[in-house]
């Protein structure tokens, strides 16, 4: 792997999760330096962290993005397998390819799968922990509103105009940007000339749509926080309709030495509503818990 200054990442990375999946990452910042492995939202890309990784890499990490199996230019997966376990196993995949214990950043669906991965893990796995509204009790409207998003327009959308105009009328707080052509990272263009999200459709089929509201599921998310033994912070946008404050309390009841990081002006989409105050609060606790890049 070259090295990459902060703002230019290194595309190509990939590692083998599993027969017939393999998933495609980018990486910023020097591959010597303390590893930050990013892992992006139900729905999203890699794409999502570009901010995110420019910082931490010019903070002294070495930050890592990857599509998630099904998502971006990763696989799809041959069997439609997309249970949470199958998210939290590629989580330990990837890590095991790294030089040293990374701290785990994952935003929703990717917060639950580095949570789970450290449940099913040897002490010394990870060093550090920061979940993006994503905790043990989610908000089931909140939720469904995603699910609806992601199964609107399954036909895809003629420009990407139409994709943005979407994208604004689920996220009305978020500026509809100016110029839509950055939108075409998280699509796909079909030969029908069509633009389709860049994800696979059977991600929202049937028993592999990944519930985080069940009890069974919170049960298991609430043993694996109280077992948590490395430095933790979750972070909650907090105009937020997935994790309510209620939720988040829940969370650090659980977690008593865990910080917490409420960003005023973001909602579920936490790094790309406000990555300025997001990607500051996670180097901000990464320096006072003394989790700082090796040099």
């Amino acid at each position: 792997m070259s090295t990459a200054t902060p703002s230019d990442p290194t595309a190509g990375q990939s590692v083998e999760v599993s027969s017939g999946v393999t998933l495609v990452g980018d990486a910023w910042g020097d591959p010597n330096a303390q590893p930050a492995l990013l892992l992006h939202g139900g729905g999203q890309t890699r794409h999502a962290w570009s901010g995110t990784g420019q910082t931490l890499a010019a903070a002294g990490w070495y930050a890592l993005a990857f599509d998630q199996r099904g998502h971006g230019d990763s696989s799809w997966c041959p069997e439609g397998d997309y249970d949470p376990d199958r998210f939290a196993a590629d989580v330990v995949a990837i890590v095991e390819t790294l030089p040293a214990p990374p701290v785990l950043v994952g935003a929703s669906l990717g917060g639950m799968a580095s949570l789970m991965s450290i449940a099913r893990s040897e002490p010394g796995y990870a060093r550090a922990l920061v979940l993006v509204d994503i905790a043990t009790r989610m908000e089931e409207q909140g939720i469904q509103r995603i699910f609806d998003f992601m199964k609107q327009e399954p036909e895809g959308f003629a420009t990407l105009d139409d994709a943005a105009d979407a994208v604004a009328a689920y996220n009305p707080n978020r500026p509809r940007p100016k110029d839509v052509q950055g939108l075409a990272k998280n699509l796909r263009q079909g030969d029908d000339g069509r633009w389709r999200w860049h994800w696979d459709p059977r991600f929202l089929s049937g028993k592999h749509v990944p519930h985080v509201t069940g009890s069974e599921r919170a049960t298991s998310l609430d043993d694996a926080v109280r077992n948590l033994d490395i430095p933790t912070l979750l972070v909650r946008g907090r105009q937020s309709d997935v994790l309510s404050e209620e939720g988040a309390q829940h969370f650090l009841s659980l977690a008593p030495n865990a910080e917490f990081a409420d960003i005023t002006g973001a909602g579920h989409m936490v790094a790309g509503d406000r990555n300025d105050a997001f990607a500051g609060a996670v180097v901000d606790f990464l320096r006072k818990r003394e989790l700082g890049p090796r040099r």
